[in-house]
């Protein structure tokens, strides 16, 4: 481990020596990727900088248990169990940061939203998952960018894409693809019983054009006039875009740009997401059952989550955790169990890596 580490420390003072030359100064793309390399290296080489000072104290600390002092030698003692305790912990986490990233975790996201079972209250749901997301990424410094929606009277959504913008927007949202099930009264129930409904959520990171390509000739453009909320725009102006990609029969649809322009270059972006995800998933596909971690596979036809109103409490069925902070929860505060998703992601790395 340690050499690896001595590995990266070098490449950091490379990139370092690099992001001080003009040619790169003058090259935005290229400074861009090595601050984004830098970015990651930073923290394991501080973290070794630290462990290396404090196995240099714990030696020290055990030498002083030697003593002929009693008083001297139980402090040295007390100091040495402290620090050999650090030191694990220290190790634990240049372990974990030593795992293989996903290179998608920077990337922004794409995200849609479908009522499954339950009517009118799973659109209502799906708008009440909407608005959990965007106050999520309103705190985490992301932006959010419609692409398309569908609502219904009440004000719910049967469909609703939108995009999350910022650098690692993926990393924090990928554990939410899967479907997401909500047991509560709805509000179109005048007898107080409780309907169980479900809404599917895609995660989907967004590619660029070198991952996958598309020639033209393989899609049908239409445009359209656009329909739902926009004032006298609305119905006026052909600026909606359905894209239909013939090879897989994937169609994508923007309309919340009021410019033809960027509702087709969103849709082009969602369109090459959509196949980048048709590729991984004909490749996870071909891995072992045993091999796939058992936080899930990030299938969307995977149940993941029941959201209780009546005993106000949350489950994940991936690692078995209950929030009861519901309000709060749904108000976008869900670091918590993403946090530990996460963890549970890196122990079963870890495990596999023992193994």
């Amino acid at each position: 481990m340690e050499e690896r580490i001595q590995a990266l420390a070098l490449r950091l003072e490379e990139i370092d020596a690099l992001l001080a030359s003009p040619e790169i100064a003058a090259d935005a793309e290229k400074m861009r990727d090595l601050l984004r390399e830098r970015k990651h290296l930073e923290p394991i080489t501080t973290l070794y900088a630290e462990y290396k000072t404090t196995v240099k104290e714990l030696s020290e600390a055990e030498l002083l248990t030697g003593e002929s002092d009693p008083d001297m030698a139980t402090m040295a003692k007390e100091e040495a169990a402290l620090l050999r305790e650090h030191t694990e912990v220290l190790e634990r986490r240049m372990q974990e940061l030593l795992l293989p990233r996903d290179p998608l975790d920077d990337r922004n996201v794409i995200m849609e939203i479908r009522a499954g079972a339950g009517g009118e209250e799973a659109a209502l749901f799906a708008a009440d998952l909407f608005r959990m997301y965007t106050m999520f990424a309103d705190g985490e410094g992301f932006r959010i960018e419609p692409i398309s929606r569908n609502e219904t009277e009440l004000g719910g959504f049967r469909e609703i894409s939108f995009m999350v913008v910022g650098e690692g927007a993926y990393s924090r949202l990928k554990y939410e693809s899967g479907v997401h099930r909500v047991q509560r009264i709805p509000r179109t129930e005048s007898q107080g019983r409780i309907q169980t409904s479900t809404v599917t959520v895609a995660v989907l990171p967004e590619v660029e054009d070198v991952q996958i390509e598309i020639s033209p000739s393989d899609l049908e453009v239409e445009t359209l006039k656009s329909s739902g909320a926009g004032g006298q725009h609305i119905n006026k102006t052909e600026s909606a875009v359905r894209i239909y990609h013939k090879p897989s029969g994937i169609v994508v649809f923007c309309q919340e740009e009021r410019s033809q322009f960027k509702n087709r270059d969103k849709a082009m972006r969602m369109l090459r997401a959509k196949l980048y995800e048709n590729e991984q998933k004909k490749q996870a596909d071909q891995v072992s059952a045993a091999r796939r971690s058992q936080v899930g596979t990030g299938d969307r036809s995977e149940k993941i989550r029941t959201y209780n109103y009546p005993q106000s409490r949350i489950t994940d069925h991936r690692i078995g955790m209950t929030v009861y902070r519901f309000d709060s929860f749904l108000n976008g505060d869900i670091r918590e169990l993403t946090d530990a998703l996460r963890s549970a992601e890196v122990a079963e790395l870890m495990k596999s890596r023992e193994a």
